[in-house]
């Protein structure tokens, strides 16, 4: 390995390959892209890179992004709530927020709210929600749904046959469907922005 790259140099040229071509490098390309003369250098780096979790391999062997080479935020503890406590700095781990936030990517979306119906539940206008599609709501799910042509975001409340939408805010009544009902996803996070 030479000796004027480290990992976190390999990281970042790792990260900047696979931002511009949305892949891994392939072994030729990473003796390019990581100051290699030789595919025995890049194949003695790689257990080290699987070690580290700079990379990781898939089900059939195929290598895949491991958590530290995805783009994401370090961990470096957790804070008190309450009241106040001293506080150590020590990085836990690296995490990306959409595998922290999301389990199903693919039956995942983002929604923009608007209005204050759910307030009292902590989400408020301008706030984004992942929704889930393709779950069945239970009870006290916080849903997205179709409600006789209009769509609206509600607490989510089944008593055998008949179905209410309830909103966090006092302001605002229960919604009973009268013709339809179509669920488009339950809300599984909330994410606000301060500033």
């Amino acid at each position: 390995m030479p000796k004027t790259l480290d990992f976190a140099n390999i990281i970042h040229r790792l990260r900047n390959f696979h931002s511009k071509h949305e892949r891994l490098p392939s072994y030729d390309e990473m003796q390019t892209v990581l100051g290699y003369r030789s595919k025995g250098g890049v194949s003695t780096l790689m257990p080290h890179l699987l070690k580290r979790n700079i990379l990781k391999k898939d089900a059939t062997g195929r290598l895949i992004q491991g958590a530290l080479l995805k783009s994401g935020l370090r961990v470096l503890g957790s804070i008190q709530a309450g009241f106040p406590s001293p506080a150590e700095e020590e990085l836990i781990d690296t995490l990306s927020l959409d595998e922290y936030l999301i389990k199903h990517p693919t039956a995942s979306y983002l929604l923009k709210v608007t209005g204050d119906s759910m307030i009292d539940e902590g989400i408020k206008e301008g706030d984004l929600v992942i929704v889930e599609r393709g779950r069945e709501p239970k009870n006290g799910d916080i849903v997205v749904a179709q409600v006789d042509g209009d769509w609206t975001m509600k607490f989510y409340e089944k008593n055998k046959n008949t179905v209410v939408l309830r909103p966090a805010n006092k302001k605002y009544p229960p919604i009973y469907p009268k013709h339809e009902l179509i669920v488009g996803g339950i809300v599984i996070a909330n994410v606000r922005k301060y500033k």
